[in-house]
């Protein structure tokens, strides 16, 4: 794992912004990906050298206001403003927001009411080690398919299955970006500090290798709250799927995840998956 979460989130955030963005002119030689360290200093009303301090981990304990004047530059979004602030906390080796609490794996039975309302959506409810917890029957008839559930619904793990499943390449066409997502969602929290997320790490960096261990160190740890995943099914064929990730209360430490058709052909495709009638899920536009 990168021992500079800091730096290497402000890395990759001022990698991904451009200079039109930032109303500065791009230039006809221009290398560098996104903003020159140098571009974002001058944004920022810092020095180079500190930029440079912070990416590389010479600094760890920037001011709120030297955050604030960062994140103003990079155009954070409201959760990646958070986020920033977090890492600089976490910068102190006895920071630990959970302390010691176990994963927890108790779904309180409001949440489950919600589940089955949400019938027939793909939707399922993980904890901090995406353990897969509790799902609706439409998730079960999406992802039993596949063999996530090969092993018993009590071993079903997004992260194991994303990395060691013998087909999820083939499974996921941008396997990729779904590796990314799935180490950004590990790393989000204390990652090696909970020893139950280092167990888990450890495992993988055996079984996946660098597939997995070179990610730890080079992919910031802030997954995406919204997005679309792909699926080639094998039973539904080609699949869009858009993914909303809600964050349930601090005390449950556990995320709900639904998804929805992001196109008509998918639509109806998980109707049919599904045994609901026709038009039971509509495709999420726009």
């Amino acid at each position: 794992m990168s021992d500079n979460e800091l730096g290497l989130f402000l890395r990759t955030r001022r990698e991904t912004v451009t200079p039109a963005q930032v109303g500065l002119p791009t230039g006809p030689r221009r290398r560098t990906p996104g903003l020159r360290r140098a571009e974002l200093a001058t944004l920022a009303g810092v020095s180079v050298e500190y930029v440079t301090r912070l990416e590389q981990g010479r600094d760890r304990r920037p001011s709120p206001q030297v955050l604030s004047a960062l994140a103003n530059a990079l155009r954070l979004t409201p959760a990646e403003r958070v986020h920033l602030h977090r890492l600089s906390k976490a910068s102190d080796p006895g920071f630990n927001c959970l302390g010691g609490a176990q994963p927890q794996r108790h779904v309180r039975p409001s949440i489950r009411a919600i589940l089955d309302r949400l019938e027939p959506a793909p939707a399922v409810v993980v904890n901090r080690l995406t353990e897969v917890l509790a799902h609706t029957d439409g998730y079960r008839r999406l992802m039993a398919p596949t063999g996530l559930f090969a092993g018993g619904d009590s071993a079903a793990n997004l992260t194991r299955f994303v990395f060691t499943d013998v087909g999820i390449r083939a499974l996921y066409p941008d396997w990729e970006h779904v590796a990314d997502e799935m180490v950004a969602t590990l790393k989000q929290g204390p990652f090696r500090g909970d020893p139950h997320i280092a167990a888990l790490a450890d495992e993988l960096t055996v079984t996946a290798g660098p597939a997995f261990a070179d990610r730890v160190d080079t992919v910031p740890s802030l997954a995406p709250a919204t997005g679309i995943t792909r699926l080639a099914h094998p039973e539904a064929g080609p699949l869009r799927l858009t993914y909303e990730v809600l964050d349930l209360s601090a005390d449950d430490d556990q995320r709900l995840i639904v998804h929805l058709p992001a196109d008509d052909a998918t639509a109806a495709a998980l109707d049919s998956l599904t045994g609901r009638r026709p038009g039971a899920l509509r495709a999420v536009s726009g």
